[in-house]
């Protein structure tokens, strides 16, 4: 018997590498999105032929929809003169200070309604009326009291951003396991080591996935806020030029706003992959 038991572990134990060693590898999220793009590149460039052809075969009116090659000519002319980065970093600006102000509101705000139960049924109602009323209706409003200058811009971003953080906060505390708060309690812990140890990593996957949708929203609603009331930002360029018939700037400007938005898109996508990565490992435990 003493035989058998002694020679069992590392017979095991071979058999748990031969098994790891069979597992597929995951893909990491930087081969996946590889992945995507080179699967979807076929499409794009169907499209974008179809977008050079369309205008110079007479089936569009090409001083409406002018072809692709001439909206690239024109993007590298903005480039080259630096005009178009400053476009981009006015609006990026604006878009950033609204949405910084925004977590620093919504994500403490998030946590006590999350947590107290009294406070969030005191502050529920309000959060919801002013979360069903569009930014894009209030935009004038904000342009009538606080004027034309920066502070509408980023007043419109904050109001857009906000209330995705604040929702996903606070159902990042509340999907806190309850056998966690228990168990920290019953050791003695503080409300402040409680919310640092226990609460926050919790919480913190959905806070991202927030903050996704956020930063996304601030930068359209900026976009708008620009068209309506700005001289500078890329929905000003993509306004003035469709006024001026610079078909061919505002289309430009309307493909670099594309492309600002599917960065933002694969680097939020990275970083809400990377907040949640501890949850991946911890459901799949121990190998």
């Amino acid at each position: 018997m003493s035989l058998i038991a002694d020679r069992n572990p590392p017979l095991r134990s071979s058999l748990v590498l031969r098994r790891k060693r069979a597992l597929p590898k995951t893909p990491t999220a930087l081969g996946r999105t590889f992945t995507t793009i080179t699967l979807g590149l076929p499409a794009v460039i169907a499209f974008a032929l179809l977008w050079e052809i369309a205008p110079r075969a007479g089936w569009i009116n090409a001083l409406f929809f002018p072809p692709l090659s001439q909206v690239l000519a024109v993007l590298w002319e903005m480039i080259v003169s630096g005009q178009l980065a400053d476009h981009i970093g006015i609006s990026l600006e604006r878009a950033a200070i609204g949405f910084l102000l925004a977590c620093v509101t919504a994500v403490p705000l998030g946590f006590l309604m999350g947590r107290y139960s009294l406070f969030e049924k005191a502050s529920d109602f309000l959060v919801q009326t002013l979360r069903n009323t569009s930014q894009f209706a209030l935009l004038p409003v904000f342009i009538l009291v606080l004027g034309i200058g920066e502070a509408s811009k980023i007043a419109i971003t904050f109001y857009a951003a906000v209330f995705f953080l604040l929702i996903n906060t606070i159902v990042g505390v509340k999907s806190v396991d309850p056998l966690l708060v228990k168990a920290a309690r019953s050791m003695g812990t503080s409300d402040w080591d409680l919310f640092k140890k226990v609460i926050f990593p919790s919480a913190i996957p959905s806070i991202v996935a927030g903050a996704r949708l956020g930063v996304k929203t601030s930068l359209f609603s900026v976009i708008a806020a620009e068209m309506l009331a700005a001289q500078s930002g890329i929905g000003y360029l993509i306004q003035h030029s469709s006024l001026m018939l610079e078909t061919d700037r505002m289309y430009a400007g309307i493909l670099t706003l594309t492309i600002i938005g599917l960065l933002l898109n694969y680097l939020l996508v990275a970083g809400e992959r990377r907040a949640t990565r501890w949850r991946g490992s911890a459901e799949s435990g121990p190998n």
